[in-house]
């Protein structure tokens, strides 16, 4: 696809990542590739397929290499820089207009790439919404319609009969062209498939989904003013309910949020429970979920900006109750009994602690805040600032975050150009991240070998990470 095209109407970009781990904060894209499409899914274009090369302070994850066979050594041989990739995605891939859809994307390549940005210097999150943009993830879309309306699509199940909605096996099910899983674009190809069947067979339900990419589609749905029960699929959901319930929204949560509590539960439940052992069940570990009387929690967070799939109660046929083992009768008498009880406040205190640590790592400090508008024009002279000279660059920050940024940014796109007090502090902080991962890459390394040791090709892949890990180790 040529990289100055502009786009005058909406158009889909399917698009995928293969990474070093699942870390957004501290892993990195290793492959990403994408395919433009009309609405109605007609390819626009070349695909996009680009290798990244992984900067020399990265170990990656080795279950991660053998998934994708890609090492950082063809990394670093046949791949662009970040600051190259993350150009591209800005000037040529997220275009005006785009709708930036994948496959599970909202939870891991959307993260991967406001990371990608905030490393890079560019705004962390308009890629998905300025000027007409927006996101649609269709992991949730089809685990919806295996719910609610599933006439039409040939659904696979694991070697238990339980529900699964790998990409791979919804293309081999369905006789669609996936020639190699967890290849990017291979995925991407899949993932047009999947797309164009479904639109095919369930077209209203497709479109309806689409819209959903809205907020305020959702917040017809979903809302606090008038609050209604409503159908939500989601991952956080039991697959043998088909990841999905009937919901209820109850509170506003932190970063534009709603707090809402399903309904498959009896609310008296926990209206009675110590609540120690409420909070507990959040985030509940491996132990206290195999003890008898376990309660999962019953709410959560969903975010309208984050195109959820939601849908209004009546979309809820007897059929799809019986295939999420609710019914709309169960939903409203449990809604009655929230309603006479505290559990909504106790909800609430429960959920007051934070989803994640703080980093005091600055590659991983991206929520700490927004860059003040001084900051915005010295990062935008970062941008514009050609590689070779950007040892000539001397920007005057505010925010306490981007000058080691600056230092990483130039260590990993121009190291010729590090003063050298830059270069010793890029070797420190180098040598301490490589001592910090090393133990639990080596225990990885050694276990991967274990599994892997009468294949071949992933024996390969592991001596070529042990090479690559032997290579980057300071000196």
């Amino acid at each position: 696809m040529p990289y100055n095209i502009t786009m005058a109407e909406p158009t889909f970009f399917f698009y995928d990542l293969e990474t070093s781990g699942t870390n957004p904060r501290r892993d990195r894209i290793m492959q990403f590739a994408g395919q433009r499409t009309t609405l109605d899914l007609q390819p626009m274009g070349e695909p996009v397929n680009v290798l990244v090369k992984l900067t020399d302070e990265v170990l990656p994850n080795p279950e991660a290499i053998l998934i994708t066979g890609i090492t950082p050594q063809a990394t670093v041989r046949e791949g662009i820089t970040e600051a190259e990739l993350v150009r591209r995605l800005n000037a040529e891939v997220f275009t005006p207009g785009t709708i930036a859809t994948g496959f599970n994307n909202v939870r891991f390549d959307d993260v991967f790439i406001r990371y990608l940005n905030y490393r890079n210097f560019y705004d962390p999150y308009e890629w998905a919404w300025a000027e007409g943009r927006s996101r649609w993830d269709l992991l949730d879309v089809m685990r919806m319609a295996r719910a609610l309306r599933p006439d039409g699509v040939t659904w696979p199940v694991d070697e238990e009969g339980r529900p699964v909605n790998k990409l791979a096996m919804l293309s081999a099910a369905n006789g669609l062209v996936h020639t190699r899983a967890h290849d990017a674009l291979s995925d991407v190809e899949a993932l047009i498939g999947v797309a164009n069947h479904l639109r095919k067979v369930q077209p209203k339900f497709f479109t309806y989904l689409l819209g959903l990419r809205s907020k305020h589609e959702v917040t017809k749905i979903v809302n606090l003013e008038q609050p209604q029960p409503f159908v939500y699929t989601s991952g956080r959901y039991p697959k043998e309910n088909h990841h999905t319930t009937v919901a209820y929204p109850v509170a506003a949560g932190k970063n534009n949020s709603l707090i809402v509590y399903d309904l498959r539960y009896d609310p008296a439940a926990y209206a009675e429970m110590p609540f120690e052992q409420l909070a507990a069940s959040r985030w509940p570990t491996v132990e206290l979920r195999a003890e008898p009387d376990f309660k999962p929690f019953p709410a959560k967070l969903l975010t309208p900006g984050n195109c959820p799939a939601v849908a209004p109660l009546a979309t809820l046929t007897p059929e799809a109750e019986a295939r999420i083992g609710l019914t709309k009768a169960q939903a409203e008498a449990h809604l009655k009994t929230l309603q006479s009880t505290d559990v909504i406040a106790r909800l609430r205190e429960a959920m007051q602690s934070g989803d994640f640590e703080p980093d005091i790592d600055v590659d991983g400090r991206l929520y700490d805040g927004f860059f003040g508008p001084g900051d915005k024009a010295e990062t935008a002279k970062i941008r514009t600032t050609p590689i070779p000279e950007l040892a000539k660059l001397k920007p005057r920050f505010a925010d306490d975050r981007l000058p080691e940024l600056f230092i990483r940014y130039k260590a990993r796109n121009a190291p010729d150009s590090l003063s050298e007090d830059e270069q010793t502090a890029w070797e420190t902080y180098r040598a301490a991240r490589i001592q910090a991962d090393g133990p639990a890459f080596v225990a990885a390394l050694q276990n991967a070998a274990r599994l892997a040791a009468e294949d071949p090709q992933s024996q390969s892949l592991l001596t070529d990470l042990k090479l690559w890990a032997e290579s980057i180790m300071p000196v």
